[in-house]
C-alpha cells in the first residue's frame, strides 16, 4: 500500500518536474506585489478584487500550458493559423471593440474584456521563432528581413492604429530583438534604422493623433504644459521621487491613493509602487525581473533546437521591452504610450498571456539539455 502510495506520489511530481520554481516564484511574487500596490485602506477596491482572480487564473493557465512539449509549433499550419487569428481578432477590435479613453483596444465579452495585442505579441514570437529556426544562416540575404519584418509590420500597424502605440512599440521591438539575436548584419542593421527613420518621420506627420503627438512634445519639454499633456509624467516623477529610500508605506502612497496619479493600477503602477517601497523596494522589483530574464535567457541557451532556443530569446525580449517603456514612461525617460509592466500591472489579458508564455517555456524545458553539474565542469576542466 505503502508503495503504491509512493510511486502515485512520484508520479504526480514528475508530471511537474520539469517547472522552473525559481522562475514561476518570481513572476508569481512580481504579480502579488503589483496587487498589494492596487489595494486601498480606506475601502473596497474593485481593481484588487478582480486582479485576485486573474492572478489565480494566469497561474492555472502557467500549469495546463507547462503540459504539452510544443512541438507542433514548429509546423508551419499552425504558426500561420495562430497569426490569421489573431489578425482576424484585431481587425475585429476596429468594428466591435470598446472605446476607453480614446483607444479602441478591447472586445467586450461580457464577463471580461479581450485585448488581442496581447496574445499577438506571443503569436509574433512563435511565428518569427519558426522563421528563423531554419533560416538563421541565410539571414544575410535581404530578403528574409524584408518577409519576417512585413509579419510584425502588419501586427502593428494594425495595434497601432486602434491606437496603441506602447503595444506597436513593443510589438516592433519583439520583431528588431529576434532578429538580432538570429544574426542580422551590421549593413542590413543600419539600413533598417535609416527606415525607421523615415517611417517615423511619416507617422509623425500623419499617422500620430494629436494627443499622441503632445505626449512625445511633452516628453521632450516635459514642464511646458503640467495642467495639460505633461500632467501624467509630472505627477509620475513626484511620486517616484517622493519614496526616497525606505517609501512613505504601503497603502499610503499619496500620489497614487489620493488620485493625483491617474492609472496608478495599469500604466503607472510602477511610480505607485516605487512611492510605497521606496528605493530598496525598487532593488527588490528588480531583482525579481532579473531573475525572470536570467532564467527565461538561460534556457534559450540550453535548447534542444533553434526553435526553442529562439522562443526562449524573444520572450524575454517581448518581457524586457515591455519592463523598459512602462518604467521608461514612468520615470520621464520615454514618451507616455499607455503601456503595462509584466506580470505586475492590473489586467487580464496580459496577465494570461505572460504566464502562458512562462507555461509554453517549461513544455519545451522538457527536452532541454541539462545544466552540467559541479562534479560534471570539475571532471571537464581536469580533462583540459
Amino acid at each position: 500500500m505503502i508503495s503504491r502510495l509512493q510511486s502515485v506520489t512520484d508520479g504526480k511530481l514528475r508530471v511537474f518536474s520539469h517547472i522552473d520554481w525559481y522562475l514561476l516564484s518570481a513572476a508569481v511574487t512580481i504579480a502579488l506585489l503589483g496587487l498589494v500596490t492596487m489595494h486601498s485602506f480606506s475601502g473596497q477596491n474593485a481593481f484588487f478584487e478582480r486582479q485576485v482572480v486573474w492572478i489565480g487564473i494566469a497561474v492555472l493557465v502557467f500549469f495546463a500550458t507547462s503540459i504539452p512539449e510544443y512541438r507542433f509549433l514548429q509546423r508551419t499550419p499552425v504558426v500561420v493559423a495562430l497569426y490569421i487569428g489573431v489578425i482576424f481578432f484585431l481587425g475585429l477590435v476596429f468594428f466591435f471593440g470598446t472605446i476607453v479613453k480614446g483607444a479602441q483596444t478591447r472586445l467586450d465579452l461580457g464577463l471580461f474584456a479581450f485585448q488581442p495585442s496581447d496574445p499577438a505579441k506571443l503569436i509574433l514570437v512563435a511565428l518569427l521563432s519558426k522563421y528563423f529556426a531554419r533560416r538563421h544562416i541565410e539571414i544575410a540575404h535581404i530578403r528574409h528581413i524584408l518577409i519576417s519584418g512585413s509579419y510584425a509590420f502588419l501586427l502593428s500597424l494594425l495595434v497601432f492604429f486602434q491606437p496603441d502605440l506602447g503595444s506597436a512599440i513593443i510589438i516592433a521591438s519583439i520583431w528588431m530583438g529576434v532578429v538580432l539575436v538570429a544574426g542580422i548584419s551590421w549593413k542590413h542593421l543600419a539600413t533598417l534604422l535609416v527606415i525607421a527613420m523615415l517611417v517615423s518621420g511619416g507617422l509623425w506627420q500623419y499617422g500620430l493623433q494629436p494627443y499622441q503627438k503632445s505626449r512625445v512634445l511633452t516628453f521632450l519639454h516635459p514642464l511646458t504644459d503640467i495642467q495639460g499633456a505633461g500632467y501624467n509624467a509630472y505627477q509620475s516623477m513626484i511620486a517616484v521621487g517622493s519614496g526616497e529610500i525606505l517609501g512613505k508605506g504601503v497603502g499610503y502612497g499619496t500620489q497614487s491613493k489620493l488620485r493625483f496619479l491617474p492609472e496608478y493600477e495599469t500604466d503607472f503602477i510602477f511610480a505607485a509602487y516605487a512611492e510605497e517601497w521606496g528605493f530598496i523596494g525598487v532593488l527588490l522589483l528588480f531583482g525579481l525581473f532579473g531573475i525572470v530574464f536570467m532564467r527565461v535567457l538561460g534556457f534559450a541557451l540550453r535548447a534542444k533546437d533553434n526553435f526553442d532556443s529562439l522562443f526562449a530569446a524573444g520572450i524575454a525580449i517581448y518581457f524586457l521591452a515591455q519592463f523598459i517603456v512602462h518604467v521608461g514612461m514612468n520615470v520621464a525617460l520615454l514618451p507616455i504610450t499607455g503601456t503595462t509592466i509584466p506580470f505586475m500591472s492590473y489586467g487580464g489579458s496580459h496577465l494570461i498571456t505572460e504566464f502562458a508564455a512562462l507555461g509554453i517555456l517549461m513544455g519545451m524545458r522538457r527536452r532541454a539539455r541539462p545544466m552540467p553539474s559541479a562534479r560534471d565542469e570539475t571532471e571537464l576542466v581536469g580533462a583540459v
